[in-house]
């Protein structure tokens, strides 16, 4: 009676339904039946799933950081000298302050007229001057103390006359841009703000 249960025993053991664990080395195992092949192609699709989520992650998290360098990099000004008429002549050259600010993210000083970099990267300025041309006007684009770029206004009588340039550059941190008015000429600006200087961050380096 004993043998009969045992011989049972092993019948129902060898009925049971039980899916075996899949391990990866089935993947390579040549006899494997129809469940255990379809549970690893399933491990495959998982892996494959798991691992294309964590690249989107880290995707996502790249561009949460480069908008967040972005979003401090915003580097941007524009000032006119404002309603004041005629600036000059001096007998020496002078820096001169734009005080009419339109738009300043925050590294351009109206009262001393000078815009410092706040990080390295490449940015545009440019500037423009009106004069009564009984007198020239000379103006000229500063950075740290060296000339970049000027313009010039010859005597031509009497009217007014305007003219403008620009140049992009390459700044550092803490590098220095303003606008330089050369001695004995002059320049004039009103409520229609004709002398302005501009200046912006293209992208940083």
């Amino acid at each position: 009676m004993a043998e009969v249960q045992q011989r049972d025993h092993r019948a129902e053991e060898g009925n049971s339904t039980e899916i075996p664990a899949i391990e990866p080395a089935c993947l390579c195992a040549g006899d494997v039946t129809g469940v255990q092949k379809n549970s690893c192609q399933l491990v495959v699709m998982l892996r494959e799933l798991e691992a294309k989520l964590k690249n989107t992650e880290k995707h996502l998290e790249d561009l949460r950081g480069e908008v967040q360098a972005s979003q401090g990099k915003r580097v941007a000004f524009g000032a006119s000298i404002g309603n004041v008429g005629n600036v000059g002549p001096f007998n020496v050259e002078i820096t001169l302050t734009y005080k009419n600010v339109f738009t300043n993210t925050g590294s351009y000083n109206p009262a001393t007229g000078i815009f410092t970099a706040p990080v390295r990267g490449i940015y545009y300025f440019s500037f423009s001057g009106q004069n009564i041309s009984t007198r020239t006007m000379g103006l000229q684009l500063m950075k740290n103390g060296v000339h970049m770029v000027s313009v010039w206004n010859h005597v031509a009588g009497h009217r007014h006359e305007t003219v403008t340039n620009g140049m992009t550059l390459q700044l550092e941190v803490g590098d220095q841009v303003y606008m330089r008015l050369w001695g004995n000429t002059w320049i004039f600006d009103n409520y229609n703000n004709h002398s302005t200087f501009i200046g912006h961050l293209l992208f940083p380096l």
